[in-house]
């Protein structure tokens, strides 16, 4: 007998027999599907704001890691920007056509690129923060100032964690060669 219709239109089985079952954690249980959740509802609140400016979350992530160093490679901001390289390419070459980026060829080697922040890109970090910092207050306001404190620690905490581990298979391909 099939199980009663939900609302999101799956069929349940009261007595778990359903033959899809995998035997791990629910999906929505599991740490990346929490994190995407948690990300996307806080990027929710930024995105108006972005749009409002004219900027993407990865050209605002990428001028937001240029206001942290006075000048950085490209491969260096493609690590702390969490983006590929093809796509940083391409978000490079519109900051910079909109001029709110400078590059140049790095000086100690030819084949590397270099990237800062401009004036005019500061002038736009300058004209989005007010209603960046809005959001952080009230989101800190909703959520806790100590909580949130603790989570940005937590996280932390996993990342540095998770960068110790072994990564399941890595090591493998490299025994094999």
């Amino acid at each position: 007998m099939a199980g009663k219709k939900s609302p999101n239109g799956s069929r349940s089985d009261p007595e778990g027999t359903e033959a899809r079952r995998a035997p791990m954690r629910e999906f929505s249980r599991s740490l990346p599907m929490s994190l995407l959740r948690a990300r996307e509802a806080v990027m929710r609140q930024f995105r108006p704001s972005l749009r409002n400016h004219g900027l993407t979350e990865q050209q605002w992530r990428i001028l937001r890691a240029l206001t942290a160093v006075e000048t950085i490679e490209v491969t260096d901001l493609a690590r702390v920007a969490f983006l590929l390289g093809p796509s940083l390419s391409r978000i490079l070459r519109d900051l910079e056509a909109r001029d709110l980026i400078e590059r140049r060829t790095a000086k100690a080697d030819l084949r590397r690129g270099e990237v800062s922040i401009s004036s005019k890109g500061l002038k736009l970090i300058e004209a989005v923060a007010p209603t960046s910092e809005a959001i952080y207050a009230e989101i800190t306001s909703r959520y806790g100032a100590r909580k949130l404190a603790e989570l940005q620690d937590m996280l932390a905490e996993l990342e540095r964690g998770l960068a110790e581990m072994e990564v399941a298979g890595e090591g493998d391909a490299e025994a094999d060669e």
